[in-house]
């Protein structure tokens, strides 16, 4: 059974979500500042979690310092974690996701569609996991000036190796096995993040801009279809 721990200050948020996964039949742990959730974290009779829900305004080091923090260590490399903003704090989604985050929900936030992201992040997770004894087999791929070695999970443009979060590599893994064909928003959510919630979300456009700026001018490849999704190529 899947273990989700969640940091998070406010005390009636970080209750409802516990007592929704547990609803769910998810093991769960709540903290409520970062340095109980490092304790309980370099415990090593405690279980790891499968996924974290971290809140950014926490007391002491904030959500995003222990983003930080934790994607420094390569064991907590591929920890799917979901950052909880603040409504409109478009600046902290940029930086949360830069920093290595998988998804992020803003305040207020429907359980239901937390839930789902959940699961999707876990499908998603699971399926890398499998998969990855396998990945040296797979052929490199190149668009132009960007290429992808797949077998190595670096990325260059130029020659200059390009560091990318695990979901931002998945994104243009997605793009550029389908160079020059347009992308619906829902099929490429389904694809890097495995959604099945039918809800209005940002997490991919939020992807895309922070992909783009880290491509430097390759970024330019990625082109927005109105209305539609994105494609990479002209």
């Amino acid at each position: 059974m899947p273990h989700i721990w969640i940091v998070e200050d406010d005390e009636d948020i970080r209750e409802l979500v516990l007592y929704a996964l547990r609803s769910a039949n998810f093991e769960t742990s709540g903290f409520e500042s970062g340095d109980a959730f490092f304790s309980m974290l370099h415990n090593k009779e405690a279980p790891s979690p499968d996924l974290l829900i971290l809140d950014i305004m926490l007391p002491g080091d904030d959500g995003l310092f222990i983003l930080k923090k934790l994607r420094q260590n390569p064991q907590n490399k591929a920890l799917p974690i979901i950052m909880l903003t603040a409504k409109g704090s478009e600046h902290d989604k940029v930086k949360g996701l830069d920093l290595g985050a998988d998804d992020y929900l803003s305040k207020p936030f429907g359980v239901m569609e937390l839930l789902s992201r959940i699961k999707a992040l876990l499908r998603r997770s699971n399926s890398s996991a499998a998969s990855n004894p396998t990945a040296g087999n797979q052929p490199d791929i190149s668009y132009k000036n960007i290429q992808m070695n797949h077998t190595r999970r670096v990325v260059t443009t130029g020659g200059s190796a390009i560091a990318l979060t695990f979901k931002e590599y998945e994104l243009l893994y997605c793009l550029l096995v389908n160079a020059d064909i347009v992308l619906s928003r829902d099929k490429i959510l389904l694809t890097v993040w495995g959604y099945d919630y039918e809800g209005e979300s940002r997490t991919l456009d939020m992807h895309i801009k922070s992909l783009r700026q880290k491509l430097g001018t390759a970024g330019e490849h990625i082109k927005t279809v109105r209305n539609v999704g994105y494609k990479l190529g002209e």
